[in-house]
């Protein structure tokens, strides 16, 4: 579909519809994309061959010749390649259980894999120390008591239980790509299959999936990036036994004596092959070859599962308990008790994890912070996204689908990746950011920009520019016709990108872990250092009140938008 609106739109009714005053201010936004996405790229670039000498490749080959990043590449593919398959192959048939099978309970699945969507990948690692350490995890406590055995049941510090972590965070993907595809597939050419003889595995196999292929694949990607790009979950999980990815490898880096030019070196390939990534899994989406021939609209067979809906249900809620109840049953426990690997008894329970968590010194100014950045960049960027996203669809500036490009590729940039941009362009003259938590919000602003953009050009798109026209012609400038008739009736998707970055942005932690100082910390920041001091009830407080942040906010902008944001569909 072209990116630019149609004709009329631009010429108008009449002449005077293209002479635009407001042209000025979309080309102030446009530039201020660019500068937003380009400048920590450019100095990236640039410190990654910065060197004494001037300009030298010396950083690269340090890269290349030395162990310790060799490995962080390696390991980090590894666990990228387990996490996309392990997504797949749960997230698949769980997102086909819920679009095409008489399954019940499908509304609470649909809610509880949006909570563990939400959740913050470090915070889920942290609890499943608490639930799978070898020592105190609670589930190999149990496996004593009920055996009398003297090991452990599961050891949540090997690269199989950073895999199995990382995937309960990056299943969403699939599931979500997997069952709006299939919602979208009408059901004839599978009852046509089976009219003609096919059983239903035969038609799963020559059917279905061929036309899911596209999502399914897109999924395995994302769950691949989400691996290569997390810092959290690998510095909980492995780091403490002295193995890095490429991420906590860059945040060594910064440690002192810091070694900037090496970090910008080692984030580049880190960064290519993310675009690498999102360009494959764009072009498997893009495809044209199982393209159908319907809708919504169209009829969808729902598929009797028989004596096998409640086995079908067990996985789901299994899968589930492993990525929301189990962790936040233990966050819960932890945050009441005076020990959390003591059983529950009365003895046990105390409020001191509340009130030290309240007076621990950066818990304050950090909720404080975390609360700002995200109220300031969710409404900086969905202001950002709205505009850009009408100057492209309303065809305002020349070259409009450059500035989809710019507003988009953010989500190619790990966030860790970003934050060393960042770092080297807000360190020096002009513009010195860093030491302060307008970088933070410069960040944040960037890496959630892409989801900002996206709900608001699906949103422009289904309004016709024939309505701001008609304000036009009575008097009304643009940006008055803008504001009186299209975002009123964008409401609804402009409240949804707001609160998804905002989401973004309180539970962000690869940029911040990077970019804070002392004054400017956040909550996510907080909860890795009080890992680091072993205060498991004041990260357990300090999540739960997260997470209760999380669903007040999304509740509220529900009730803002009129719809639900987070709910499912039937």
């Amino acid at each position: 579909m072209d990116l630019a609106a149609p004709a009329g739109s631009r010429a108008g009714p009449s002449r005077w519809l293209a002479l635009d005053r407001s042209t000025p201010l979309w080309a102030l936004l446009a530039l201020v994309l660019v500068v937003l996405v380009l400048l920590p790229l450019a100095w990236l670039l640039a410190s990654s061959l910065r060197g004494a000498e001037g300009i030298t490749l010396r950083h690269y080959l340090t890269l290349a010749t030395e162990p310790q990043y060799l490995q962080a590449v390696r390991y980090t593919l590894l666990l990228g390649l387990g996490v996309g398959l392990l997504s797949a192959l749960v997230g698949a048939p769980m997102g086909w259980l819920v679009a095409r099978t008489d399954l019940p309970g499908k509304r609470v699945i649909r809610a509880l894999v949006l909570a563990s969507f939400v959740t913050p990948p470090y915070l889920g690692a942290f609890a499943w120390t608490m639930l799978a350490g070898p020592n105190a995890g609670f589930l190999n406590k149990l496996f004593r008591d009920l055996t009398g055995a003297e090991g452990h049941l599961v050891n949540i510090f090997t690269t199989g239980g950073l895999i199995f972590v990382m995937f309960l965070y990056s299943y969403p993907y699939v599931f979500t790509m997997v069952a709006n595809a299939l919602e979208l597939i009408p059901s004839e050419l599978e009852e046509a299959a089976q009219m003609l003889g096919a059983g239903r595995s035969r038609t799963a196999l020559s059917i279905t999936l061929p036309l899911a292929a596209p999502a399914l694949t897109g999924g395995f990607i994302l769950g691949f990036l989400q691996a290569l790009t997390l810092f959290g979950s690998p510095a909980i999980l492995a780091m403490p036994a002295g193995v890095h990815t490429i991420t906590t490898r860059i945040w060594a880096l910064f440690q002192y004596p810091p070694r900037v030019e090496v970090a910008a070196a080692l984030s580049l390939p880190l960064l290519l092959v993310a675009a690498l990534l999102l360009a494959l899994q764009r072009g498997w989406l893009g495809r044209k070859g199982y393209a159908t021939v319907g809708g919504r609209g169209a009829a969808r067979q729902v598929i009797p599962l028989g004596p096998w809906r409640w086995p079908a249900l067990g996985f789901c809620l299994l899968l589930l308990a492993l990525a929301v109840g189990f962790p936040y049953l233990i966050l819960a426990k932890a945050a009441m008790v005076r020990a959390w690997a003591q059983p529950l008894t009365w003895e046990n329970l105390t409020f001191q994890n509340l009130q030290f968590t309240w007076e621990y010194g950066a818990t304050r100014e950090a909720l404080w912070n975390t609360l700002k950045l995200g109220i300031l960049s969710a409404t900086a960027g969905v202001g950002l996204a709205t505009a850009i996203a009408y100057i492209v669809n309303r065809g305002l500036l020349r070259g409009a689908h450059v500035l989809t490009f710019l507003a988009t590729a953010p989500i190619a940039i790990p966030g860790v990746v970003l934050a060393v941009g960042l770092f080297v362009a807000y360190t020096q003259p002009p513009l010195v950011l860093y030491g302060t938590v307008w970088i933070l919000f410069v960040a944040y602003l960037t890496k959630e920009m892409p989801i900002g953009y996206a709900q608001a050009d699906a949103t422009f798109r289904g309004i016709h520019p024939e309505l701001e026209d008609a304000s036009r012609i009575l008097g009304a400038g643009r940006v008055r016709a803008l504001l009186d008739v299209t975002v009123p009736l964008a409401r609804s998707g402009v409240v949804a990108a707001w609160c998804f970055i905002f989401i973004g942005a309180i539970r962000e932690l690869s940029a911040s872990i990077l970019l804070f100082t002392s004054q400017s910390r956040v909550i996510s920041v907080v909860i890795f250092d009080l890992k680091e001091e072993g205060h498991f009830g004041a990260i357990a407080v300090l999540g739960l009140l997260l997470l209760a942040l999380t669903f007040l906010v999304v509740l509220g902008m529900e009730r803002v938008a009129g719809r639900s944001i987070l709910g499912s569909r039937e």
